[in-house]
C-alpha cells in the first residue's frame, strides 16, 4: 500500500525549531522526488522544500535559511527541520512524492506530485 505518514506537528512557540517527519511505504522511495507543502487557512497549498533522488534541494524564498529538508533512504523517511518559526509558518504541512523531474525548477510545483500524506498541523503562537 502506497502511503505517506507525517508526524511532528503541533503547537509551537514563535522562534521554536520543530522537526517534521514523513514515513513512506509501498513505493521505491529512493527514486522519487519528495516535497513538503503547507497550506495556511484561506490560502493555496505552496511548496516549501523539496529534494530529488540525487539530493538536489529547492526551497521557497520564505523559508530559505530557516528550513532544511533531508531524508534517510534506508529508513524511507523524509524530514523537515524548521527553525525560527513565526506565525506566518502556521499551516497544515503535507509530505508528497512524485516521479523524477526534468529539472529542479519544477520541484516545488504541486502538479509534480501524485502521492500525498494526510498532513500534520503546525500552529505557531507568539
Amino acid at each position: 500500500q502506497v502511503q505517506l505518514v507525517e508526524s511532528g506537528g503541533g503547537p509551537v512557540q514563535a522562534g521554536g525549531s520543530p522537526r517534521l517527519s514523513c514515513a513512506a511505504s509501498g513505493f521505491t522511495y529512493s527514486r522519487y522526488c519528495m516535497d513538503w507543502f503547507r497550506q495556511a487557512p484561506g490560502k493555496e497549498r505552496e511548496g516549501v522544500a523539496a529534494i530529488d533522488s540525487e539530493g538536489s534541494t529547492s526551497y521557497a524564498d520564505s523559508v530559505k535559511g530557516r528550513f532544511t529538508i533531508s531524508q534517510d533512504n534506508a529508513k524511507y523517511t523524509l524530514y523537515l527541520q524548521m527553525n525560527r518559526l513565526s506565525a506566518e509558518d502556521t499551516g497544515m504541512y503535507y509530505c508528497a512524492a512524485g516521479p523524477p523531474l526534468a529539472s529542479i525548477r519544477y520541484l516545488l510545483l504541486t502538479s509534480a506530485y501524485n502521492i500525498w500524506g494526510q498532513g500534520t498541523q503546525v500552529t505557531v503562537s507568539s
